[in-house]
């Protein structure tokens, strides 16, 4: 999904996300569960997990058997499994499950390229290029594996590769033409 935002006349946003649209009250609602849902799996994960490690240097903090006992008659799993188990847990549900990508245009100044991180954990990637390094914008087709994928690249000026606008969405080719089309305007507009 293609977000185009012009905040000044100058400057326009583009933004490429995998996140589904939440336009319905009922879309909003279910998002809003599913968020709740995944902090408290966290949670839950990262308490199990720091009562593991204390019960490991025999702090016994909380005997998890007990607990595990009182909610189901299956028989209690060792630490050695249960500790993966947490971790895991842990893991997954740090994870972003959508991706964001955006390219920034401004007039006369340059391109900067956002890249959101796979994880909660961490913050993006940003990179910013002047327009005097910025040689050309092209519209690229390439194979993956047995498809073909269109991304659009960047050439700057003393790098002997090129940018990846948008590389974790890889947005469809109409997406790229209509964002190559506005960033090529934007940026020779005042070379013309």
């Amino acid at each position: 999904m293609l977000t185009t935002k012009r905040p000044t006349p100058t400057t326009i946003e583009y933004t490429v996300s995998t996140r589904p649209s939440t336009p319905t009250l009922s879309s909003r609602i279910a998002a809003s569960v599913s968020t709740l849902l995944r902090l408290a799996t966290a949670a839950i994960s990262l308490g199990c997990l720091l009562v593991e490690l204390g019960n490991y240097f025999d702090l016994h903090l909380v005997d998890l058997t007990r607990v595990w006992q009182s909610f189901t008659p299956l028989p209690t799993p060792p630490a050695l499994y249960r500790f993966p188990i947490y971790v895991a847990l842990l893991v997954l549900t740090l994870r972003r499950p959508f991706a964001t990508d955006s390219l920034l245009v401004i007039q006369g100044l340059g391109l900067q390229t956002s890249t959101s991180s796979p994880t909660y954990l961490w913050s993006g990637t940003t990179r910013f290029i002047p327009t005097s390094q910025v040689q050309d914008v092209f519209l690229h087709e390439a194979f993956r594996g047995f498809e073909v994928v269109y991304y659009l690249s960047v050439v700057v000026e003393g790098e002997g590769e090129v940018v990846v606008v948008f590389p974790t969405v890889l947005p469809r080719r109409e997406i790229l033409e209509e964002v190559w089309r506005g960033v090529r305007s934007s940026l020779y507009e005042l070379k013309g």
